[in-house]
C-alpha cells in the first residue's frame, strides 16, 4: 500500500473514521465516561445501605423526585443497582477491554493494514455509542430507569405494572441491550475474519502473542452466546407489549388474576445465563491476554508454557459455555442436573489455574520493571486467584444454597469478573499509552493510583465474603428491619468508606488520563523494549500501520534474555541466526 492517502477532515477522521486505531480510542473514551456513571451510581447506594436513614445533599441533588429529604426510595435503590451493574458489565468492562484493545492490538501485533472490513468497525463502535445513549437515558425516565437487577428476570421485568422501573425504563433498556448485542456481534465477526486471514509472512498461529489468541477465542464465544441473549430479550418485548407468554404463567397482582399461561420465567433464566456466564469470560479473557504480555514483557523472561496457555484458553472458552447452570441451583432444578453443572464448574479451576501457575512462574527469577502496568498485572492475578477461590464454593450445588444471593456472591463475582477485568484494562492502559497517544503516562501518578485502588478493593470485596456468611441478602435497600443484621452494619460503613476511597482513587486516573494525552512526556518508538509488531510503527499513527512493506515475522513473540542476542529482547521481525533454533 502507498505511503500517500486523502486528506482527512475533521468528520472522517473522529467521527466516521474506519482507522482501527482510531475506533480504539472511541472504545476507550466511550468506556471510561460510562464507567464515571456507573462508579458514581455504586457511591451513592452504598451511602444508602451504610446510613440508610440519613440524609445527604448529593442524593437529593442527583436523584430528584425519587428521594425524600436526601433519602433514596427503595425503588430508585434496585435501579441504581441494576443500571450499575448494566453499565459496568457491558458498557465498560466489555467496551473497554474487547472494543479498545481488539481493535488496538489485533492488526498491529498479526501485521495488518487495518481491521477486514474498516467500515463494519465504523458501524459496530457508532452501534456502541448508541446503545450506551439510549441507556443513559434511561435514566431521566419519569418513573425511572430499569429496576429489575441487571439480570431482569420476569416476571418484575416482564410487566410494565410490575415495579416503577418496569415501565419505559426498562423497555429503553431492552432495546439499547439489543443494540449493544449487534453491535458486539459486528465487532467479534471482524475480529475473528481479520486474525485467520490477514496475518503478515511468518505469523503463524503459533507465533501470535498470548493477547491476540485470548481476543480471537473472546470474539468466538461472543459469535456464540450473544445471539441467545438477544433471543432473550426480543422475546421479553413480545411478552410486554404484544401479549405473548413466554416467560409468564399464573400471574397474579393485587388480587387481579392476569390472562397470562403457558411460559416459564426459569426459561428465561436459562436464555440469559447462557450468555451471562459465557460473558464473565468475555470479560475476563482479554485481560488474561493483556496481563500474559506485560507479565512476560516486564520480567524480561519468555511466558512460561506458551502452548499450555494457548491451550487454557480454550478450554475456558469451550467450558464456559456448559456452566451457566450453576446461576440456577435454586431455581428448583433437578439434583442430578445439578450434579452436572457442579462438575463442569469446577472443572474450569483446571485452565484457570495453568494461567495462574504460568504467570507466577514467569515472574519467578525474572529481572521485573516495577511500572504502573506490571504492578496493575500482578494485582490482576492476586484479585483472580483470591476471587476464584470463593467460586469453588458457589460451583458446589450443596454449598451454593447457602450463600445464594448474599454479599457472598456479590463479594466473588466482583473481585473475579469486576475488578480482575478492570486491573486488566489498566494495566492495558498504562502500557499501551504510548502507541494509542504518542505520549508517556506520569508514573508516580499511576504508583498512587494503583496502591489506592488495590487497598480499597480489597477492603471493600474482602469483608463483604464474611458478612455474606453472616447471611445478609444482597440487593435489599435497608436492613434495619432485621434485628439479624445489627451486628454487621458497622462492616457495611467500613465498606462503604473504602468505596469511597476507591471511587475517589480513579480521579487520580482520570486526570492523569486526559493530561497526559496533551501534555505527558513523548514516547519513544519501542518504551518498554517488547516484542511484538507494534512496536515496530512508528510513534506518529500512519495510514495503514507501517510506511512501505509490512515486515515479516521469524520468530515467536516472546523472546526476552535469549542467549547470543545483545539486548534483552529480540523483535519477532528479527531474522534467526544461522544455527539458532526457533523457541
Amino acid at each position: 500500500m502507498s505511503d500517500h492517502h486523502h486528506k482527512e477532515t475533521y468528520i472522517t477522521k473522529y467521527v466516521f473514521s474506519t482507522d482501527h486505531k482510531m475506533i480504539s480510542k472511541q472504545y476507550l473514551v466511550t468506556g471510561i465516561f460510562m464507567g464515571v456513571i456507573g462508579v458514581f451510581m455504586s457511591m451513592l447506594f452504598r451511602l444508602q445501605i451504610a446510613w440508610p436513614d440519613r440524609s445527604f445533599t448529593i442524593i437529593e441533588a442527583f436523584l430528584g423526585n425519587h428521594q425524600d429529604g436526601g433519602v433514596m426510595s427503595p425503588d430508585i435503590y434496585l435501579a441504581l443497582v441494576t443500571i450499575h451493574g448494566t453499565i459496568m458489565v457491558f458498557f465498560v468492562l466489555t467496551a473497554g477491554l474487547s472494543g479498545t484493545f481488539s481493535n488496538l492490538l489485533i492488526p498491529l501485533q498479526i501485521g495488518a493494514r487495518d481491521m477486514a472490513s474498516g467500515f463494519l468497525n465504523m458501524i459496530s463502535y457508532w452501534l456502541f455509542f448508541l446503545s450506551s445513549v439510549i441507556m443513559v437515558i434511561s435514566l431521566f425516565v419519569e418513573a425511572g430507569p430499569a429496576s429489575a437487577g441487571w439480570t431482569i428476570y420476569p416476571p418484575l421485568s416482564a410487566l410494565p405494572q410490575a415495579i416503577p422501573g418496569s415501565g419505559l425504563g426498562m423497555t429503553l433498556w431492552l432495546v439499547s441491550m439489543a443494540i449493544f448485542i449487534a453491535s458486539s456481534l459486528m465487532g467479534a465477526l471482524n475480529y475473528i475474519v481479520t486474525v485467520l486471514n490477514l496475518r503478515t509472512v511468518g505469523m503463524k498461529m503459533t507465533r501470535l502473542p498470548l493477547t491476540i489468541w485470548a481476543f480471537f477465542v473472546t470474539a468466538i464465544i461472543g459469535v456464540v452466546s450473544f445471539p441467545v441473549l438477544l433471543s432473550a430479550a426480543l422475546l421479553l418485548i413480545f411478552d410486554r407489549s404484544f401479549g405473548t407468554s413466554f416467560f409468564l404463567s399464573d400471574i397474579f397482582i393485587q388480587g387481579e388474576v392476569l390472562h397470562y399461561q403457558g411460559g416459564s420465567p426459569v426459561l428465561f433464566e436459562h436464555l440469559f445465563w447462557f450468555l451471562g456466564h459465557p460473558e464473565v469470560y468475555i470479560v475476563i479473557l482479554p485481560a488474561m491476554g493483556i496481563v500474559s504480555e506485560i507479565i512476560a514483557c516486564n520480567s524480561r523472561k519468555p511466558i512460561f508454557g506458551y502452548r499450555a496457555m494457548i491451550g487454557s484458553i480454550i478450554a475456558i472458552a469451550f467450558l464456559s459455555t456448559i456452566v451457566w447452570g450453576h446461576h440456577m441451583f435454586v431455581s428448583g432444578m433437578n439434583p442430578f442436573l445439578g450434579s452436572v453443572f457442579t462438575f463442569t464448574t469446577l472443572l474450569i479451576a483446571i485452565p484457570s489455574a495453568v494461567k495462574a501457575f504460568n504467570w507466577i512462574t514467569t515472574m519467578w527469577k525474572g529481572n521485573i520493571q516495577m511500572n504502573t502496568a506490571m504492578l496493575f498485572s500482578i494485582g490482576f492475578v492476586s484479585t483472580f486467584i483470591s476471587g476464584g477461590l470463593t467460586g469453588i464454593v458457589l460451583g458446589d450445588s450443596a454449598l451454593d444454597i447457602n450463600v445464594h444471593d448474599t454479599y457472598f456472591v456479590v463479594a466473588h463475582f466482583h473481585l473475579v469478573m469486576g475488578v480482575s477485568a478492570i486491573y486488566g484494562m489498566f494495566a492495558g492502559v498504562y502500557h499501551w499509552f504510548p502507541k494509542l497517544y504518542g505520549r508517556m503516562m506520569n508514573k508516580t501518578l499511576g504508583y498512587w493510583h494503583f496502591w489506592i485502588t488495590v487497598v480499597a478493593a480489597y477492603g471493600v470485596f474482602f469483608p463483604m465474603h464474611f458478612v455474606g456468611l453472616a447471611g445478609l441478602p444482597r440487593r435489599y435497600y435497608a436492613n434495619t428491619a432485621f434485628p439479624l443484621f445489627d451486628d454487621v452494619a458497622d462492616v457495611n460503613i467500613v465498606i462503604t468508606m473504602f468505596a469511597i476511597l476507591g471511587g475517589a482513587a480513579q480521579i487520580i486516573f482520570l486526570a492523569n488520563f486526559f493530561i497526559s494525552i496533551y501534555k505527558g512526556k513523548k514516547a519513544t518508538q519501542n518504551p518498554w523494549k517488547a516484542n511484538t509488531l507494534e512496536w515496530t510503527t512508528p510513534v506518529e499513527h500512519v495510514h495503514g500501520n507501517w510506511p512501505g512493506e509490512i515486515p515479516a515475522v521469524h520468530r515467536w513473540a516472546y523472546d526476552y534474555s535469549k542467549p547470543g542476542h545483545e539486548e534483552d529482547y529480540v523483535l519477532q521481525t528479527t531474522p534467526l541466526k544461522e544455527g539458532e533454533e526457533e523457541s
